[in-house]
């Protein structure tokens, strides 16, 4: 892993229009990304975690230009990736790929595996015709799956077989960045260990940058180098995933840390518990987005929304107790 920045994202914004209530309601929009800002570098692999709706997937899919923006930058390789249209953002999209969570819903049904990757390598001419066919056999090696899969269509799989499939779709084009979206998540623990360290194969033997979506703390934790923390659209912590899991600076990572089971007690945390429910995102309450829920929050966080504040080694959090004195905590 270098420290050379290759994708970065600055103060992403993208609203939904919405209703109050379900028939008849008063219009409203849905912020789901409130000003997202992170990196990923060569050869890294950055973890974006949170609870369900605070933004993950929307987030990867707009990396890739699925949704497009209200506002903000998607820098990659120093190019602004907004204003890419045409055969430049086909370069774009071939250099930075998107696996979804249900490969059963991306995959075409109708065609085979080797249909599928035939395509891929013919629309971005990444290889000449007459050697397509050793290509995606080598594809089909590096997910761990049978030549002869290239025959088969994707109801003959098993989900973890699709999900390799869908890799290895990805990889056909050659990316420099792999985003993951809850790629495991609907997977058996076995099987999830063994897409998870066919991910690390990949990254070590490829150099790839991986941005890995999840809301499994355990699964981060084994692959991580850094991890951000999103809650209600916000990065509200971000830094080394060692520093994140043993000294985390939000009271949200605090929660979700101590909500992660524990097999030995001697290792659960003493860190604060979570209260409350989840703020509707039709109407974010004031000030820290974070404070309905916070065993700690003071009169501050009410009324003003936090800034990140830097910690030691590029580990942030977006928290007003960081400026309290400890003994006031």
């Amino acid at each position: 892993m270098t420290n050379d920045v290759l994708l970065r994202a600055d103060n992403l914004v993208r609203s939904f229009p919405a209703r109050d209530s379900a028939w008849h309601g008063k219009r409203t929009v849905v912020r789901a990304l409130n000003g997202v800002s992170l990196s990923v570098a060569h050869g890294e692999t950055l973890a974006v975690v949170g609870e369900s709706g605070c933004g993950k997937s929307t987030l990867a899919r707009a990396l890739v230009r699925l949704i497009e923006l209200d506002s903000g930058q998607i820098l990659f390789a120093g190019e602004n990736v907004r204003t890419l249209r045409g055969d430049a953002l086909r370069r774009y999209n071939r250099r930075v790929q998107l696996v979804f969570q249900d490969p059963y819903g991306s995959l075409n049904p109708r065609m085979t595996v080797g249909e599928m990757l035939e395509e891929a390598l013919r629309v971005h001419q990444i290889v000449a015709s007459s050697h397509q066919a050793a290509r995606i056999t080598e594809l089909l090696s590096l997910v761990r799956l049978p030549s002869a899969a290239t025959e088969r269509v994707p109801h003959e799989f098993s989900g973890g077989q699709r999900q390799r499939v869908a890799i290895a779709r990805a990889l056909s084009v050659q990316p420099d960045v792999l985003i993951a979206d809850e790629i495991v998540s609907a997977l058996d623990v076995s099987v999830q260990a063994q897409i998870l360290n066919l991910l690390l194969d990949l990254q070590r033997d490829l150099g790839l940058a991986l941005l890995f979506v999840s809301h499994d703390l355990r699964v981060v934790r084994h692959l991580a180098h850094r991890v951000a923390v999103m809650y209600l659209g916000r990065v509200v912590e971000i830094g080394d995933a060692d520093a994140v899991f043993t000294s985390p600076l939000h009271p949200y990572t605090q929660a979700l840390l101590r909500a992660a089971p524990q097999m030995r007690v001697d290792r659960r945390s003493a860190n604060v518990a979570l209260t409350g429910e989840l703020p509707s995102a039709l109407a974010l309450p004031a000030g820290c987005p974070f404070h309905p829920r916070c065993p700690l929050a003071f009169d501050l966080c009410r009324v003003q929304a936090p800034t990140l504040h830097a910690g030691k080694d590029g580990h942030q959090a977006e928290c007003h107790l960081m400026d309290r004195p400890a003994e006031t905590v």
